[in-house]
């Protein structure tokens, strides 16, 4: 998989086959990319559901701060570590746990964050939840998710849809909150 754009363009990172994760595709990451082309540079950003790491990489290659990575399996995990380290990134923090075991803590507000979990797993109406609850977003944070278009999730009536784009069977849609 390659790298779209910034400074690591055209890089390839390694992914293991399984059947566990799902990448963005290209197109999309190209759709979201050009939606937060004004506002990832030094932004602060948390990837929920990291998989590829592929978000996590394409934020820091345009400019982010840093990326907080977050992959609850091990051998997806040590994959991202590998990528990172052959692509000589140093502002992407790689955790391995499962997301909930964060966000149920008191947190500390991300400009951007990045929802791109299994599809139709139950766990994302919990990770908006308590990404609200415990002070993980502010206002003016975008948050981006990707979901199959017939899924229902509940969204807090505060983020309000910024842009949505529809590929196939999935949607991309990028959150902003207001109203903290």
């Amino acid at each position: 998989m390659k790298i779209i754009s910034g400074k690591l363009k055209s890089r390839k990172i390694n992914i293991k086959k399984n059947n566990i994760i799902r990448p963005t595709t290209c197109l999309m990451r190209k759709v979201l990319f050009e939606w937060l082309s004004k506002y990832i540079k030094q932004s602060k950003c948390l990837d929920c559901f990291s998989g590829s790491g592929i978000l996590s990489i394409e934020s820091i290659s345009r400019n982010a701060k840093y990326v907080i990575s977050i992959e609850k399996n091990f051998f997806i995990y040590k994959n991202i570590l590998n990528n990172i380290k052959n692509l000589s990134i140093k502002n992407i923090k790689v955790i391995n746990t499962n997301i909930l075991n964060l966000l149920k803590k008191p947190g500390k507000p991300y400009d951007i964050i990045f929802l791109d979990p299994p599809f139709y797993n139950k766990i994302i109406d919990n990770v908006i939840y308590f990404l609200t609850k415990n002070n993980w977003t502010k206002k003016n944070t975008f948050i981006f998710l990707e979901k199959q278009i017939k899924q229902k999730i509940k969204i807090p009536k505060n983020w309000i849809n910024f842009k949505k784009k529809n590929i196939g069977q999935t949607i991309g849609i990028l959150y902003l909150v207001k109203n903290k």
